[in-house]
């Protein structure tokens, strides 16, 4: 572990600011390179005091509702997008004062709340489902069978239409450009006729962009061609690109039991702190560590909240772990901070920013009275 991560206090999310930039980098090329508009997805990745630092490489922030939209308005600025899969009539007129973009999930909602917006100014779209599954997560499928997300084929109403001037679709999770490659076919073969009537198309997110292994030359020929075919305003929204890899959780070990394996209690908990590793699931990468029996100490790790599956994984090491020790999980910096919750009573994680000159900053720090007033 490196060394700097032993002043902090823990547990404690770590986002680098060299790691954040090369991947808005990344972003703004294929922005540059397809003329596309590259919006952060607030749903992933909400640490708006780096907000002033992204807002120089990405066009806007796309939001699941109204606090999202305010936070990415007011902190952020650029276009304001927002979607979801249905509102609320209090939230309106707060809403389209906010936005530039309003997708309905429904003809239902854009027949409600359409006018409305049209009046306060705002670009209207519909979000579609091409019902084309390209991955194996059930549970992040929006194309999975019997799924409330977007306008399946059967039920769109091209007579309804009027005063729409975008279409949306989010289909992607963690993926490569092949995957919106299939996708976008399959779309096109059900919606194609009408997009050719909008101004501008949402591709969504879950384009794993700043991925080593991924192809971005196909991501821009696919965008490129899309907004030449249709003549329209393309733009993709992703989250994890902007921050993957740009973070870590840093924590400390309490206690070290064995119970048929050593099982070592840390300061964090996969409940609490990295909800995903229980609900994706999945196993989230350690420095320093290996695979189960790889290294000559192998440990589960786990939370010391009171739910038994508060388990985080089975890691090895180089040498036993004890009490005070130091442990960083990889990164840490997406669908963290945003899903964290105080369950048992559990302290929030210190939020820190690593700067491109290596020093150390940190943000924010939760103690009882953040855990107190969520719950009256």
């Amino acid at each position: 572990m490196e060394s700097w991560m032993n002043a902090l206090p823990t547990p404690c999310y770590v986002v680098d600011e060299g790691r954040l930039i090369s991947n808005l980098t990344q972003l703004k090329s294929v922005a540059e390179r397809s003329g596309c508009k590259v919006l952060l997805a607030q749903k992933a990745f909400s640490m708006y005091s780096l907000y002033p630092l992204m807002r120089e490489f990405l066009h806007g922030t796309a939001a699941s509702g109204l606090f999202e939209a305010k936070l990415g308005a007011e902190h952020f600025g650029g276009e304001t997008h927002v979607y979801s899969p249905a509102y609320k009539a209090e939230d309106m007129a707060e809403i389209t004062r906010l936005c530039g973009h309003v997708v309905f999930n429904s003809f239902a909602q854009w027949e409600r709340f359409g006018r409305q917006a049209l009046d306060a100014g705002c670009e209207c779209g519909l979000r579609i489902n091409p019902e084309c599954s390209t991955q194996t997560h059930a549970i992040y499928d929006p194309c999975a069978p019997g799924s409330r997300l977007g306008i399946t084929a059967a039920n769109f109403q091209p007579d309804r239409l009027n005063g729409i001037t975008g279409l949306h679709m989010h289909t992607l999770c963690e993926q490569n450009a092949d995957a919106l490659e299939t996708t976008l076919r399959a779309a096109e073969k059900k919606f194609g006729a009408y997009f050719g009537r909008m101004q501008w198309l949402n591709l969504g997110g879950g384009h794993h962009v700043t991925r080593a292994d991924y192809d971005v030359d196909l991501l821009v020929s696919e965008l490129v061609r899309v907004r030449d075919k249709y003549d329209v305003q393309v733009y993709i929204e992703p989250g994890e690109a902007v921050a993957l890899n740009a973070g870590w959780l840093v924590t400390t070990v309490l206690d070290v039991v064995s119970n048929g394996i050593d099982i070592a209690i840390l300061d964090t908990s996969a409940a609490c702190h990295m909800p995903d590793v229980i609900e994706m699931p999945y196993r989230p990468p350690l420095m320093d560590a290996g695979q189960p029996g790889e290294k000559a100490y192998t440990y589960r790790l786990a939370g010391p909240t009171c739910l038994a599956g508060d388990v985080i994984g089975d890691y090895s090491f180089d040498a036993p772990l004890k009490a005070g020790d130091r442990l960083a999980f990889c990164d840490m910096a997406i669908y963290t901070m945003v899903k964290n919750n105080t369950f048992n009573g559990m302290p929030l994680p210190a939020i820190a920013v690593r700067g491109r000159d290596g020093e150390i900053r940190i943000v924010k720090t939760f103690g009882y009275e953040d855990f107190k007033q969520r719950l009256s």
